[in-house]
């Protein structure tokens, strides 16, 4: 079967189409037929061995977790029940890139009507991530959000759900193109984090008050700024580093700002409710309430151009594979 492998770490060249040995699914387990494959920024850091969260996967892989597709056989003791139906899928820390995945049943999603494949795959992991994030900041009505790099696959979704959660939110991206897709998601304000004054921009925009919810995915010298901007009683929630380093808020400094920083750590105890929140966004789209933004797809053989449109910041909201 057709598939794509990082043969060895680097940069997107590594990603070189070929052929893989068919999956074989044992017991518990399904095939999928591979529809859609989304990706993750934290993806293309595993590629190039340099993510500090994961380990190392050993070479060549078969990149990629998470795919959307229909069920085209059962293993042993697996329900029948499944065999053409929609679903989403967990290939595990790889084999995703690929026509075929084997996955285990108890893990899989089924995709409700009203959802689309494409969207379904949009939504999760990136939904879940931004439903748990947006839980775990406990935003209350009428709170100030700002979200950092809003308008990519979890920061598109951060925006409306805290829009849902009846908060104001202001969005932080770069470019014109996406300042205008987060004032298109529901934002009160869209700020360009390439301008120096952005900062006062931001504090200006919530009438000098500072902001009660920082969503912190970008790190180094923005989510330092995004700290100082935090209101007392605010919450500081951190969950990546697109910078390359995370935020470092020392806690004597957050104590004496009154301000709650609420680590990146968080994201190990998400996985036990992946499953229940990817549930609960994809009823919040069929419900009209939240929209998956795809800003790209490309064909599974152009795996490598679309790991290097996420890394160039030149993608907007998700970036999907097709297959």
């Amino acid at each position: 079967m057709r598939s794509v492998q990082a043969v060895r770490f680097g940069g997107p060249e590594v990603l070189v189409p070929g052929e893989a040995p068919e999956p074989v699914v044992g017991p518990g387990q399904v095939l999928v037929e591979v529809s859609v494959v989304g990706i993750t920024f934290v993806e293309t850091r595993i590629r190039r061995g340099v993510d500090r969260w994961h380990a190392k996967p050993e070479l060549p892989y078969v990149p990629g977790g998470m795919v959307a597709g229909r069920v085209s056989a059962v293993g042993a003791g697996t329900d029948p029940g499944w065999l053409g139906r929609p679903v989403l899928a967990d290939a595990g820390a790889t084999g995703a890139f690929a026509e075929r995945v084997a996955a285990e049943a108890e893990g899989l999603i089924p995709v409700p009507e009203g959802l689309d494949l494409r969207a379904a795959a949009a939504l999760h992991t990136d939904g879940s991530t931004a439903t748990g994030l947006v839980a775990g900041a406990r935003i209350a009505p009428g709170d100030w959000v700002l979200v950092e790099a809003a308008a990519g696959g979890v920061g598109s979704l951060l925006v409306q759900l805290a829009r849902v959660a009846g908060a104001r939110v202001i969005g932080l991206a770069r470019g014109a193109r996406k300042l205008d897709l987060i004032r298109s998601l529901g934002a009160d304000a869209a700020v360009d984090y390439s301008a120096p004054d952005w900062p006062e921009q931001v504090r200006r925009a919530t009438g000098g008050a500072g902001v009660d919810v920082v969503f912190d995915g970008v790190g180094g010298e923005i989510g330092r700024a995004a700290f100082e901007l935090t209101a007392r009683h605010g919450r500081f929630s951190v969950h990546g580093a697109a910078s390359g380093g995370l935020t470092a808020i020392e806690p004597e400094e957050a104590r004496k700002n009154e301000v709650e920083v609420i680590g990146i750590e968080q994201l190990y105890g998400f996985r036990p409710r992946m499953h229940e929140w990817a549930e609960q966004v994809m009823a919040e789209a069929v419900a009209g309430r939240v929209r998956p933004v795809i800003g790209q797809t490309f064909p599974l053989e152009r795996a490598a151009d679309a790991h290097a449109a996420i890394e160039g910041r030149t993608a907007l909201g998700k970036t999907l594979l097709l297959i």
